[in-house]
């Protein structure tokens, strides 16, 4: 047999193998006791905004029905001309009992809009507990219970969680973009955990106040564009342990085309890749089917290579 259809089926072979742990470890976190809090401070929930994307209303609605005893919701926008502030105003409607403020600032403080939005937002936080999520978030009621539950635990100074993709259109670029997470990133990123990878994902980033302060506040990541990942190092680089919520929220994927869908790939891809080359060189091998086939047909249709392939 070729020596490349070779090397092709064990690059595929360790495919299949880090595919099937990979999923072992999903469903042993998803069927894990979740943590119950000790104690239930109020939280500032922070929403930076930008735009409207598909179920932009259905996400930011989830953290309106949010079954927690006290928190605030901070939606910040720097255009007052947003269409988003007509979704926040809509919902707000629709459910009056919620603490809601908005602020509006144009504000840049480095080159992560993001950010920026952030630091706008934080001085009207009236609480000491504070929670950074994304707009295109979708949570479960229960999730700010399993959030400061994870961050009560011994040692903990930021939480974090994994999640899942959401496909905003029916579209198959949309699905292809949202199987990439569920099926790709989801199991990858729990077997980096494995191995000792602590990765500070944007999707929700929870600590306190005197966290914040200690590492010098937002200012300190306002000109990285992964200030997810920078934000997590600078928290364990003051000895404190980064952990995950026994909770997953949802993403919604937008791309509604595939050169939209490819843009953001890349996008990934390039940041990744500069932020940890070598475990991004190694993602190579997360891609079993293209080393099947490929070892199918170095192999020229051998019967160990069709029996990989059908297995892959």
């Amino acid at each position: 047999m070729h020596i490349v259809a070779i090397i092709a089926g064990l690059f595929a072979l360790v495919g299949v193998l880090q595919q099937c742990f990979g999923t072992l470890l999903v469903r042993r976190f998803t069927r894990a006791a979740p943590a119950v809090p000790s104690a239930f401070p109020a939280v500032a929930l922070l929403k930076p905004l930008c735009g409207v994307e598909p179920l932009t209303e259905l996400a930011l609605e989830s953290f309106f029905l949010i079954d927690y005893p006290v928190y605030q919701l901070i939606f910040g926008v720097h255009d007052a001309g947003d269409p988003v502030l007509e979704i926040v105003a809509r919902l707000r409607q629709r459910h009056p009992a919620r603490d809601v403020t908005v602020v509006i600032d144009p504000t840049l403080h480095g080159s992560n809009r993001k950010i920026s939005n952030l630091i706008n937002m934080l001085p009207a936080a009236r609480y000491d507990t504070l929670v950074m999520s994304d707009a295109d978030i979708h949570v479960p009621p229960y999730f700010l219970h399993r959030v400061v539950a994870a961050l009560q635990a011994p040692g903990v100074g930021l939480v974090t969680t994994l999640y899942t993709g959401l496909p905003g259109t029916p579209h198959l670029a949309t699905l292809m973009g949202a199987n990439q997470i569920n099926y790709m990133f989801l199991p990858g990123a729990l077997l980096a955990r494995m191995f000792g990878r602590q990765d500070c994902l944007g999707v929700t980033m929870a600590l306190t106040r005197g966290v914040l302060a200690e590492i010098g506040g937002l200012q300190a990541v306002a000109n990285h564009l992964a200030d997810d990942q920078v934000l997590g190092r600078l928290v364990r680089a003051k000895g404190y342990e980064l952990t995950l919520a026994q909770v997953i929220p949802a993403t919604t994927v937008p791309e509604q085309d595939f050169r939209a869908l490819f843009r953001h790939e890349l996008r990934w891809a390039r940041t990744i890749r500069a932020l940890v080359p070598i475990p991004y060189a190694a993602s190579v091998l997360q891609f079993s089917l293209l080393w099947a086939s490929l070892a199918l047909i170095c192999s020229a249709g051998a019967p160990l290579a069709w029996l990989l392939f059908f297995t892959v």
